[in-house]
């Protein structure tokens, strides 16, 4: 950062509620909506410390249908100044503390919402996702995508009802599937059953803290799971950790699109990614710029399904160097 722009980057901050917005937007990407419960503030005031934190270049504003979210600026210089910066604060701040709990309410009323959701719907999960899509098209677009394998180790991270274990298992010589939904795990057993795979372990697991090792693994799925997260990049950058030197990450998802009622009707946080997006996250998390393959959908409101494969560059990623 030059340093008018570190100037101009202390006087956004400098401001007790900006402060408070930079660290809760520190933590993962928000609406405004949830920042203005979060600070107990009206949307038009937070509206307006947003928009001071975003010329001055240390967030980023980016629409998503009807609703519009911030997130601290991917760059590494900036996010740099704003660890520098909060790092500052005393951890046994109140005000602080008080922010972080009520985020963890809103987590928290996120997260019930999107588990009775999955638990109700666990049963008929790829019913649903037939809906929006022509299933066999994609699977075959993503066998393509994988490659011919063998793999010595597939993780699918929000395994779901197992499909991508039960796709690609037979070209790994081990996988492990991971969700938070004991009742999706359920039905995944059922379905690596009925496979008839073998060296498949599922686990109850978290796609932001995997607990897994680093590198251990030559194809990551994260098949049908972003849209839904409170924050993508992060779970992409831990997808990313656990790739290894020749391996690959497959991430399917959906383009960029408006059915605002998937919100409300299916839990989905994000209507959608975009390219560039995408390549941004995967390049600073140390994989290579990805292919792309995108599968338009039949219906004119229906959905496109996008697949990014991501190489391993053998690389140190940004934000891991940056850490340091």
């Amino acid at each position: 950062m030059t340093s008018e722009e570190v100037i101009e980057a202390l006087r956004a901050a400098g401001e007790p509620t900006r402060l408070r917005i930079l660290a809760l937007l520190a933590n993962e990407e928000l609406a405004v909506m949830e920042l203005s419960q979060i600070l107990d503030q009206s949307q038009p005031r937070v509206s307006r410390h947003l928009k001071l934190l975003t010329e001055a270049g240390l967030i980023e504003r980016f629409p998503d249908g009807a609703w519009v979210f911030y997130r601290v600026a991917a760059e590494p210089g900036v996010r740099h100044f704003v660890d520098q910066v909060l790092d500052m604060i005393d951890s046994a701040d109140l005000l602080g503390q008080r922010d972080a709990e009520r985020l963890d309410a809103v987590r928290g009323e996120r997260s019930s919402e999107a588990q009775a959701y999955f638990e109700r719907n666990a049963a008929r999960w790829d019913e649903i996702r037939s809906l929006y899509v022509a299933e066999a098209e994609v699977e075959a677009a993503i066998v393509l995508a994988a490659g011919q394998g063998p793999f010595d180790r597939l993780i699918d991270l929000g395994t779901g009802a197992g499909r991508m274990l039960a796709l690609l298992g037979p070209r790994a010589r081990e996988a492990i599937g991971l969700d938070l939904s004991q009742q999706m795990l359920n039905v995944a057993r059922l379905h690596v059953t009925e496979a008839g795979l073998q060296g498949v372990e599922l686990r109850h697991g978290d796609i932001f803290a995997t607990r897994l090792p680093d590198a251990c693994a030559d194809l990551v799925v994260v098949h049908q799971v972003l849209h839904y997260l409170s924050d993508p990049a992060a779970a992409v950058a831990e997808a990313a950790r656990l790739v290894a030197p020749g391996g690959k990450l497959l991430i399917v998802d959906f383009a960029p699109h408006a059915l605002e009622y998937l919100r409300e009707a299916h839990q989905h946080r994000r209507l959608g990614f975009s390219d560039e997006e995408m390549t941004r996250w995967l390049t600073l998390s140390g994989l290579a710029v990805p292919t792309v393959l995108s599968l338009p959908a039949v219906a004119a409101q229906g959905l496109t399904v996008k697949i990014w494969a991501a190489p391993h560059t053998g690389l140190v990623p940004q934000r891991r160097l940056h850490d340091h």
